[in-house]
């Protein structure tokens, strides 16, 4: 039960991205062909500086999810009932807040940016940002609860059927009117339809979320809660501050031109992080229910196939994005919107060490272990913002994302799985770090093999992307799945496909 609904999640997930992909990519030549590259990075700016804004949810929506996974699994309506009028007022509060302060900081925002771009209504584009923010929060928490129920697809179904219509009308409000504002507006509109929709489906599935009659939680359910917020409050601050600051020390160390070439590279690293994020989030309800209804060894071995396959798609991709990452963008948008190599180095390493710890993070937020590694993130965003603004201001961008490797490297990469081992699996941790280092030399190796390989195929423009994009694909699947051919974890994986099947 818990493998198929993992899968449908999964596939459901995978089309709607792909659909989601090719009209975001189609979307962003519009944009840098009708609107200036000064609007392409006072985008990356302001969407980096509203999810700070995200601080102000203080980590409920994961205490939220924890909540939910035992009730839901017990059949436990009223408990059910109980936990999202709790959630429901949260984050009607939630979103008020967002909304003031994000109003607040308008005189503030311009320090940020190196030189204040001559675009007009330059307050009236950060405000429009502001409303996309906050609209979500007075929603999100029913969305949270099919989520739980491990109807993933559901949700996902409603995002990019918004998403993609979306997109197609701001391809036609730039085409018609070139007029950024319009643009955003539309964003607007679009995020409060797709809430909407998605609040009124919870509502016909769980018809009991209209009942009044409500009971109060009892005082240890809040205390733990509580304790679980208060933990996830500094995963928050961290996870802001490493991943959502890199537009803003980018404009303000270098510029808001380069802010709009990186944001390229973004788009597409998001695009492929949403992408493989939708395998994990497929079977997070799943890892919940299993951790409240069986023990800890069927856990453990549920872990080495999920991180075995962590590791096979971020290997991948990461091979890939290192070979096809410049000529992917110089086909798309020109040459003027690429970095030097060492930049896409540093760009893609980011991405490797932020997707293998995915099943780290998914485990420990499935199973409760928030409270544990609570000063990581702190620690983490310290070293993260003085080794990037020193670095940076000596090597720009290069330097940035340097620092966000050196945040990463010393903290997350091995006080996650510690935590973990440590807390749940009653376990040493140097049976994971003994696969981790074994799975990044394969990637290594992998990369140096196909390199060598791709460099020798001459022919340029679509058709040489392609080809390349083929052959580096193919040889790195075929790669790290020779190496570990006759290990357990391909045997699991197997056994996974036949459950499913089945």
């Amino acid at each position: 039960m818990r493998s198929k609904s993992s899968a449908k999640n999964l596939v459901v997930a995978l089309i709607g991205q792909a659909f989601g992909l090719i009209i975001s990519f189609i979307a962003r030549i519009i944009f840098v062909k009708f609107l200036s590259d000064e609007y392409l990075g006072l985008n990356g700016l302001f969407t980096n500086l509203l999810t700070m804004l995200s601080l102000v949810e203080l980590g409920v929506g994961s205490a939220l999810v924890y909540s939910l996974y035992k009730p839901l699994a017990d059949g436990d309506n009223e408990k059910v009932k109980s936990l999202m009028d709790l959630y429901r007022k949260a984050y009607n509060i939630i979103g008020g807040v967002v909304l003031i302060i994000g109003i607040l900081f308008i005189p503030f925002y311009r320090y940020l940016i190196s030189e204040v771009p001559s675009i007009s209504h330059l307050d009236f584009i950060y405000v429009l940002f502001v409303l996309n923010t906050a609209i979500s929060y007075f929603y999100s928490y029913k969305r949270s609860l099919i989520i739980c129920d491990q109807k993933r697809y559901i949700a996902t179904i409603y995002r990019y059927v918004f998403y993609f219509l979306l997109n197609v009308f701001q391809i036609i409000v730039l085409f018609l009117t070139h007029n950024y504002i319009l643009y955003l507006i539309t964003q607007v509109v679009f995020t409060w339809l797709e809430n909407i929709c998605i609040s009124i489906k919870a509502d016909r599935m769980y018809p009991y979320l209209n009942d009044k009659n409500i009971k109060k939680l009892d005082k240890k359910e809040l205390n733990t809660i509580s304790k679980n917020v208060r933990a996830m409050l500094f995963h928050k601050i961290g996870g802001v501050v490493v991943n959502s600051t890199d537009n803003i020390l980018i404009s303000k160390l270098v510029g808001l031109i380069a802010v709009g070439m990186y944001s390229n590279y973004y788009l597409i690293t998001s695009a492929l992080d949403t992408i493989t994020a939708q395998f994990f989030n497929a079977i997070t309800a799943s890892v919940g229910n299993l951790g409240a209804c069986t023990n800890s060894k069927k856990v453990k071995e549920t872990f080495n196939t999920t991180f075995f396959l962590n590791y096979l798609i971020y290997g991948v991709i990461t091979v890939c994005l290192l070979i096809l990452f410049n000529p992917f963008i110089e086909v798309w948008l020109g040459k003027k919107y690429l970095f030097d190599f060492g930049v896409v180095l540093v760009i893609t390493i980011c991405f490797y060490l932020k997707g293998i710890r995915k099943t780290c993070l998914t485990f420990k937020d499935a199973l409760g272990l928030f409270w544990q590694d609570r000063y990581k993130p702190i620690i983490e965003s310290i070293i993260n913002l003085v080794a990037s603004i020193i670095l940076g201001i000596k090597y720009g961008v290069l330097g940035i994302f340097m620092g966000t490797i050196i945040s990463t490297v010393t903290t997350s990469l091995w006080i996650e799985p510690y935590v973990l081992y440590k807390y749940y699996f009653k376990e040493n941790i140097i049976d994971y770090l003994y696969r981790f280092i074994k799975y990044t030399l394969v990637v290594v190796l992998t990369y140096l093999i196909v390199q060598k390989i791709v460099i020798l195929i001459s022919i340029n423009g679509i058709l040489g992307l392609l080809i390349k994009g083929v052959v580096s694909l193919m040889l790195s699947i075929l790669i790290m799945t020779i190496v570990f051919i006759k290990t357990n974890e391909i045997k699991h994986v197997k056994k996974i496909f036949k459950d499913i099947k089945s």
